[in-house]
């Protein structure tokens, strides 16, 4: 390959949420990149707490994506999303339309205060049990989840197919990823059969194309809702997770 038509590098691991959304787009997009393995927390010469790893993304946080043409590094996985779909013409997922864009840019911010902290509330008890996470803050998660829920359920789903049109955007895909993987077929901490709307969308979604290459790593891991996974089976399916994906990226080339 030519030295400046290096693929895109995503930093992360498959189990994150906002990897997989990052993941997602790239994947729908057909656009070539490769996924280098970072262990979030870890100061180790691999984690996002090292220094190399730093001085691409401060925050320490994953994902991260780097143009290796340019050097261009950015995290946070809103602002990737965004950030790919302006440069590379993605109107389809980030609609030109000014009024749609702040649309999908709202519920980028809502999201990450009321379905991505809340989600990840309920998880990472399941997977993290080292943590000890209080019960109180669970039902807090659970409380703050169930009423995103609603919104999304009697507000945005009643007037659109998807949260934000009648097409699939960078809303669906950041909101899929924390609150698919809550279903029965995957994690299994979370009964949403109390909201149509939202159960209909989640099925919609999951005829989105990239969906199952994307969520292997949850088809591996596995029903978490009442023993918690261990470390040997979170690194299994990172890597099952990591091999499919690479195995998908050999039909772009």
């Amino acid at each position: 390959m030519n030295e400046l038509n290096k693929p895109l590098i995503l930093y992360g691991v498959p189990l994150s949420q906002p990897v997989r959304a990052v993941m997602w787009l790239l994947l729908m997009k057909r656009l070539p990149f490769r996924m280098v393995l970072i262990n979030p927390g870890s100061s180790g010469e691999n984690g996002s707490r090292h220094p190399t790893f730093l001085a691409k993304n401060p925050s320490g946080t994953i994902p991260c994506i780097e143009e290796p043409d340019s050097g261009f590094a950015l995290g946070e996985a809103h602002a990737i999303l965004s950030y790919l779909s302006r440069k590379h013409g993605w109107t389809d997922v980030y609609p030109e339309n000014d009024q749609l864009r702040a649309k999908i840019d709202w519920f980028l911010h809502y999201h990450h205060r009321n379905v991505r902290v809340a989600a990840l509330g309920l998880v990472a008890p399941k997977i993290r049990k080292d943590l000890d996470i209080a019960e109180s803050i669970q039902s807090d998660a659970r409380r703050t989840l169930n009423a995103a829920l609603k919104t999304l359920d009697c507000d945005l789903l009643t007037k659109n197919r998807y949260l934000v049109s009648d097409t699939v955007t960078l809303a669906d895909i950041a909101g899929y990823v924390e609150i698919g993987q809550l279903q029965p077929q995957f994690t299994n901490v979370l009964d949403m059969s109390s909201f149509p709307n939202v159960q209909r969308w989640l099925k919609d979604m999951a005829k989105v194309d990239a969906h199952d290459d994307v969520h292997v790593v949850l088809k591996e891991l596995g029903d978490i809702s009442v023993e918690a996974p261990s470390m040997d089976t979170i690194k299994r399916a990172n890597k099952k997770a990591l091999s499919q994906l690479n195995e998908r990226l050999l039909d772009f080339c």
